[in-house]
């Protein structure tokens, strides 16, 4: 028990979050920003400085960016020129610069520093964080949950577990994790080496460029500056190991020597951990008072930079909407709307990482080889290419939202706008956390009544956005669009309503 927690006894609060990861993390900033008063409770005393989840998605990074936090991450980044990501490791970059985005390109920097720099923004907010707090019990009633860690006893409105794939939250709530089991393990290891062969990568390049074999092994070598190096490594015969044991230098020495040569030696080994390629997911992201989010809800093959990406953007996706649960200015049933719009988009990513699984063994038979040959193919197509750059990135995603234009649910580009005041770029209009009515044609009145945390933003765009009138949610998707007309029969300030608390459709 932390020295901080051994001061407490009891705390009241209105949200708690279990798990300081990257999805915990930016839920506390996005609750933070609301207004929201919320309490982290992480197990670990520590942050461990792995590498582990290692890029930012194009559509992470536009999130980040609305929120001031792309900079700060982007200053610890690690150098590398700009590459497209991938799908199975083929070797074929995927181009992003279809989408109209201006982060085209994954950005590699280790977890524990986006973790270190959300947890910054969220403490400027008042959040507190209690590492080295294992939550032991959970009781939910229709007002509220009481939480139990390290004999602590914390009382909140809402619980969100962001605690992992091994959720405690998730077990004392007695749910199932259905799925199907992982077929093989790999390991995963910050190292250091003291002298490389020139087998070696000496920088960081597309993935299929550092995948090897040799010996009976696979592994996969991405250098992170100076004698840094972030090793992935398996049997290629898919030999099991218990995940718990520890993974020994003698180990890594072994797949070190077979895929890189004699030459290669380790020189000291900073962080190491096996996992498995296991594919679960809760049938409900809510349970009354808890909320599941990340790893907690859903776990898929470590293909793509997926996971990271997927938990952020569902910790976007419901820190807006919890905030107007908590705050009373949203209609019962509108925090399903989370479950609705996020279940459906983790769901893909297992559905896709289940195909990259079999797409990217490492000893492939005769059929899957021919398999690879066709889809590096169709990749190097532009539509293919798109369609796969699109999914892979979070780019192409696109909420049922109701309504008949053909922007509604849709990610809106971060175009450059001119306003009263000056030149802005779209995305800084959402740095307040508020939705946006955006009035590209001066055609709504003056002194026009908006719900709370709607934003009317006169401006001009050079670029055609769609539509003459936009309503942005708070996580940068359009709810409404249309035209001026809307507001000389008074109507538009009930569409702003209804778009920001309708549920999407289903089925």
């Amino acid at each position: 028990m932390s020295e901080e927690v051994k001061a407490l006894t009891d705390i009241e609060t209105e949200a708690v979050i279990v798990g300081a990861g990257p999805t915990g993390l930016t839920l506390a900033c996005e609750l933070a920003l609301a207004g929201v008063r919320a309490l982290v409770l992480e197990k670990q005393p520590q942050r461990a400085q792995q590498v582990k989840g290692g890029a930012i998605q194009p559509r992470t990074a536009e999130l980040l960016e609305s929120r001031g936090l792309l900079e700060p991450l982007l200053r610890r980044a690690t150098p590398v020129d700009p590459v497209g990501g991938h799908f199975a490791a083929l070797p074929v970059p995927l181009d992003c610069t279809p989408w109209q985005t201006r982060h085209p390109f994954p950005i590699p920097i280790p977890q524990w520093e986006i973790e270190e720099v959300l947890e910054e923004r969220a403490a400027t907010g008042g959040v507190r964080v209690l590492h080295g707090t294992a939550v032991s019990g959970v009781a939910s009633d229709s007002d509220g949950v009481l939480v139990t860690a390290d004999g602590l006893q914390v009382r909140a409105r809402y619980l969100v577990a962001c605690d992992g794939g091994h959720s405690t939250v998730r077990r004392l709530l007695n749910l199932p994790f259905p799925g199907r089991p992982g077929t093989h393990q790999a390991v995963l290891a910050d190292i250091r080496l003291s002298a490389v062969s020139p087998l070696v990568p000496r920088q960081l390049g597309h993935i299929s460029g550092l995948m090897r074999q040799g010996g009976g092994y696979w592994a996969m070598l991405a250098p992170l500056g100076g004698d840094r190096y972030r090793l992935t490594f398996g049997r290629a015969d898919r030999t099991d190991t218990d995940r718990e044991d520890p993974v020994t230098h003698q180990e890594i020495t072994a797949a070190l020597r077979a895929v890189y040569g004699d030459e290669t030696t380790l020189g000291a080994v900073d962080h190491a951990s096996r996992f498995g390629d296991a594919t679960r997911q809760l049938e409900r992201y809510r349970e009354g008072r808890v909320l599941f989010a990340g790893d907690a809800a859903h776990i898929h093959p470590p293909l793509g930079g997926q996971g990271l990406n997927l938990g952020m953007q569902d910790a976007f996706n419901l820190g807006w909407k919890l905030a107007a649960a908590i705050q009373e200015r949203a209609p019962s049933g509108f925090l399903d709307s989370y479950h609705a719009e996020r279940h459906p988009v983790a769901a893909q990513v297992l559905h896709h990482t289940s195909a990259q699984r079999v797409l990217a063994d490492p000893n492939p038979d005769e059929d899957v080889a021919a398999l690879r040959d066709i889809v590096i193919d169709l990749l190097r197509l532009p539509d293919a290419n798109r369609h796969i750059a699109g999914l892979m990135s979070g780019l192409s995603l696109s909420y049922p939202l109701p309504g008949d234009h053909p922007l509604t649910g849709r990610r809106i580009p971060d175009a450059d706008l001119v306003t009263e005041g000056g030149p802005v770029r779209l995305s800084a209009l959402l740095g307040s956390g508020h939705a946006v009515l955006l009035d590209l044609a001066g055609g709504l009145p003056a002194g026009l009544r908006l719900p709370p945390r709607v934003d009317l933003v006169r401006a001009t765009c050079a670029e055609d956005l769609g539509a003459a009138v936009l309503l942005v949610r708070p996580d940068g998707y359009v709810c409404w669009a249309g035209d001026g007309s809307a507001a000389r029969d008074g109507s538009l300030p009930a569409a702003v309503t209804g778009s920001l608390t309708t549920m999407p459709r289903t089925g």
